[in-house]
């Protein structure tokens, strides 16, 4: 089979099986189609792919001064096609099963303190053009935070799933998954407020229009092809509140509010499977990245109520 008739069947797998979102699979394409490229300059092909070929090609990756990251995923594909192609029977072996790769480094994601997030919320409604923009701007703060979801995931709300005062939302994430997420009391109340705005804009408004039109399906409507609200528009109007916040708008992005979501729920208590399930990981190691805040938690405890913790040690010598 040629190399693009098998990468083509091994996304289209991917999808239909695995349920893998449209970016997995494009950047899955990308990095076997460099692959086989690579290949083709040598006379070879993905059939008769080696672990010896598979290691030449992650150390040509490494020469062209690709990230730590970048080669990461590479291998990543590479072993995902393998294992497709073995299942298919399209070869008797896996050469990428023992291969050892880069690793990613684990830096700590950039968060927010309580602090700066409640001078976020309180900044947000200072900011549109009328009462129903400021009730959309605190609605969009206040779902984010009380959530942790992507800001794809937000923008992308449906209307009507967001109606009757609910006290969980369902959230469609990363290939389609759906994952609940409990509402906080202030969430609540500026949902229903702006839908409030939203379901009574005034006759000829542009707020009516854009419910009369593409953005009636949607909780943010907005002009445009999608109907919602752009992440990029989203994106600049965070860094607008940070700056009436008081705050650097450089360390503020819907991810860091993501983080600041985990971050906040561990320093009170949570465990790890209710943040997994919460942001909608499916793999709990992509979590871990907040066991820094599991640690410092477990270490306080520690210290201030271990009944040997106040004990002074006694003098030597």
């Amino acid at each position: 089979m040629a190399d693009g008739a098998a990468i083509s069947a091994f996304l289209d797998a991917q999808a239909a099986e695995a349920g893998a979102a449209r970016n997995t699979l494009l950047a899955y394409g990308r990095d076997l189609k460099d692959l086989s490229n690579w290949l083709s300059r040598r006379s070879l092909t993905l059939a008769g792919l080696t672990r010896e070929v598979i290691e030449d090609y992650l150390t040509f990756c490494d020469a062209q001064g690709l990230s730590r990251a970048t080669r990461a995923r590479r291998l990543s594909a590479i072993r995902q096609f393998c294992r497709f192609a073995l299942e298919e029977g399209w070869r008797p072996d896996d050469p990428a099963i023992r291969i050892s790769g880069p690793g990613r480094t684990h830096r700590l994601p950039r968060s927010l303190s309580q602090d700066e997030v409640a001078a976020l919320l309180t900044a947000a409604p200072r900011l549109g053009r009328g009462e129903a923009e400021r009730a959309r701007n605190i609605c969009l703060m206040e779902l984010l935070y009380a959530t942790g979801m992507r800001v794809s995931e937000l923008v992308g709300l449906p209307a009507a799933g967001c109606r009757g005062d609910p006290a969980v939302l369902l959230i469609r994430g990363k290939g389609s998954k759906e994952r609940l997420v409990p509402l906080t009391n202030p969430a609540r109340a500026a949902l229903t407020d702006w839908l409030r705005w939203r379901d009574n804009a005034p006759e000829g408004s542009a707020l009516a229009r854009l419910v009369a039109g593409k953005g009636a399906r949607w909780l943010f409507p907005a002009p445009g092809a999608a109907g919602h609200l752009p992440r990029q528009s989203f994106s600049r109007l965070l860094g607008q509140i940070a700056v009436a916040a008081g705050l650097d708008p450089t360390r503020v992005t819907p991810h860091v509010i993501r983080h600041a979501f985990a971050t906040h729920l561990l320093e009170g208590g949570a465990d790890l499977r209710a943040i997994q399930t919460l942001l909608g990981h499916a793999d709990l190691g992509t979590t871990e990245i907040y066991t820094h805040v599991v640690d410092a938690r477990m270490r306080e405890l520690v210290l201030n109520h271990h009944p040997l913790a106040r004990v002074a040690a006694k003098p030597t010598g």
